[in-house]
């Protein structure tokens, strides 16, 4: 991958040579983004991996959640003057995809795009900003290939019967999991399913061969496809290098799927910590379980939007603490519409912080663990200027047609 590194270059004028031109001014505030107790400010481009889509199916609540939250985080970077280089991938193998595409009449690819093509529109219609970088896993088998082989010569993964497994029996542990609730976990998302021959139940394909109605493509280990958690690595590694500042995505993507892609980056490169924070955006509940596709237990994004305005739909999303499960009830909405109005109506009012002072407070509330609530309520107090950067801050304006 190659980018202009002149998108990244500083816009400051040049220096004032001479005393007497240096005139008196005031220190600006060099504040940092801190997630998950950790500081990000850097001077080069904060690098945000969000775990994207598998375009299967439309976009549920608990997606757009974690999207919005991953595009608040890349807008306060710029809000501070830190350029943020945004990645979200699109898992367009999968063996979901294709089940979904065979059952409808349709190739994979077909659906993908379909699905992919929805879903971009439902992030402009929450003024999600599109990420710099969209890898799809289709265009990324080289890169899987190159990791199999990695973790093959560091002796972390072992070949057998077109497989190559990533030796997984530390992964648990380094999660904080047991052995029973990670077996659980992994149960869940498919690691345990018709995987034959492995020295662990614990160890996972990177590469793994093909049945007739899988997509198939060549490999020193035979014709096959990645496995999910390589593919993710490999996308991450390929697009933003061997560590990333942020990685984002839903609670239930914790264990295994992040805990195995940063298992395998840092056993293919020894370099660690993978993430130097991570995000995983609380879960969002429908009748107290989870959303989720494959149960069926969805709200649709779209069909909110159909309900509620834009701006609204994405405070209600926002206006929580970002870890923190909640339940999936209109009346959020509905609650979030009536505190969207309040802000409007406090924007109009005269006075705020404009010059620094609650302007500051709003910003480094922002900045501090994402504190939108705190934040809302301090610009509700304030009115004015302050309400007005809040809305800003947060993107809060109807979206462009």
């Amino acid at each position: 991958m190659a980018f202009s590194t002149s998108r990244f270059a500083d816009s400051t004028p040049a220096g004032v040579v001479g005393v007497a031109g240096r005139y008196p001014v005031d220190s600006p505030q060099v504040l940092p983004l801190t997630l998950a107790g950790r500081p990000l400010l850097t001077p080069g481009p904060l690098r945000i991996y969000t775990c994207g889509i598998t375009p299967y199916d439309v976009t549920h609540v608990g997606h757009a959640s974690t999207f919005v939250w991953a595009d608040l985080i890349a807008s306060l970077a710029h809000v501070i003057g830190v350029d943020a280089l945004t990645c979200r991938n699109v898992t367009d193998v999968d063996d979901v995809l294709t089940a979904a595409a065979r059952s409808r009449g349709t190739h994979y690819d077909d659906l993908a795009l379909m699905q992919e093509f929805q879903f971009d529109r439902d992030m402009r219609a929450l003024s999600a900003a599109p990420p710099d970088l969209t890898p799809h896993a289709r265009g990324f088998i080289g890169p899987v290939q190159r990791l199999a082989a990695a973790l093959l010569n560091a002796g972390a993964a072992y070949e057998r019967d077109g497989y190559v497994f990533f030796r997984g029996d530390h992964v648990p542990a380094a999660a904080g999991l047991s052995e029973a609730a990670a077996l659980e976990a992994s149960h869940a998302f498919g690691d345990q399913d018709d995987v034959p021959g492995r020295d662990s139940p614990f160890d996972v394909a990177v590469w793994r061969p093909s049945r007739e109605e899988d997509p198939a493509w060549p490999s020193p280990w035979g014709w096959g496809r990645p496995g999910w958690h390589a593919e993710c690595s490999a996308m991450a590694m390929a697009c933003l290098g061997n560590s990333v500042d942020v990685l984002v995505g839903g609670a239930d993507l914790t264990f295994p799927h992040h805990a195995y892609q940063a298992a395998m980056v840092e056993a293919a490169t020894g370099v660690t910590p993978f993430a130097r924070a991570v995000v995983h955006v609380g879960e969002v509940q429908l009748a107290g379980e989870k959303m989720a596709k494959s149960t069926g237990n969805l709200v649709l994004i779209g069909e909110v939007l159909q309900r509620h305005h834009a701006p609204a739909v994405r405070l209600a999303l926002l206006n929580r603490p970002w870890d923190q499960p909640w339940e999936c009830a209109n009346t959020e909405f509905e609650k979030a519409a009536a505190v969207l109005e309040e802000l409007h109506a406090a924007a109009g009012r005269s006075g705020g912080g404009g010059g620094g002072g609650a302007n500051d407070e709003v910003l480094r509330l922002l900045l501090t663990e994402l504190n939108v609530p705190d934040a809302v309520q301090l610009a509700l107090s304030e009115g004015g200027v302050t309400a007005r950067f809040l809305i800003d801050a947060l993107k809060l304006r109807e979206p462009l047609p």
